[in-house]
């Protein structure tokens, strides 16, 4: 459990600096330049993803249950990973609804799975895995909102189409197998 408590400060502890500290923030960008920040943000933050794999891969050894999981919360947690993924194109695909709108479906996306992933499983590893991650996404998301940033592009018709087949898409591929494949467990235990 230490690996993945570690994993999580080291992986979120960069990715929070601009909601906690965005004068530390631009005083190490001016001072290290952008390539130096961003060279040292990447490798803290890799770091912190290894130690979150495998620790949480560690936890899921010796679970600790900490409710029994109501029936049907993958299926609702399937279909908040439809929208994630969604938000989660929009965030790549230039002009689409969805990112002109929202401004930071990214930080939404995270909201959605790692809510989702809250409601389907039980364990202490997920609630601090999925509960750590669903803080960080809604304080990213406050702060994100405060700063003075330009708006997105408008969004077009085309654009939002390609987000949503994207992410449908990408949803079917996990559910079909890449979720075992990966995680090793399938989503909807009678599919894949």
């Amino acid at each position: 459990m230490w690996a993945l408590i570690l994993g999580l400060i080291l992986f979120l502890g960069p990715h929070s600096v601009r909601i906690v500290a965005p004068a530390w923030r631009d005083a190490r960008l001016a001072a290290w330049g952008e390539r130096r920040w961003k060279l040292s943000y990447t490798a803290v933050s890799l770091v912190g993803l290894l130690l979150i794999l495998w620790g949480y891969g560690q936890a899921r050894l010796n679970p600790h249950p900490l409710w029994a999981t109501p029936r049907g919360m993958n299926h609702l947690a399937g279909l908040l990973m439809l929208g994630s993924l969604i938000l989660l194109a929009a965030a790549y695909v230039p002009r689409n609804h969805l990112k002109a709108r929202l401004g930071h479906p990214m930080v939404l996306a995270v909201k959605l799975w790692a809510l989702g992933h809250l409601l389907a499983n039980n364990t202490v590893a997920d609630l601090v895995l999925f509960g750590a991650f669903l803080v960080w996404a809604v304080l990213d998301f406050r702060s994100a909102r405060r700063r003075a940033e330009p708006r997105p592009p408008a969004g077009t018709a085309r654009g939002t189409a390609i987000v949503v087949a994207i992410g449908v898409v990408v949803w079917i591929v996990f559910v079909a197998g890449l979720h075992r494949a990966l995680i090793g467990v399938s989503p909807f235990p009678t599919v894949g």
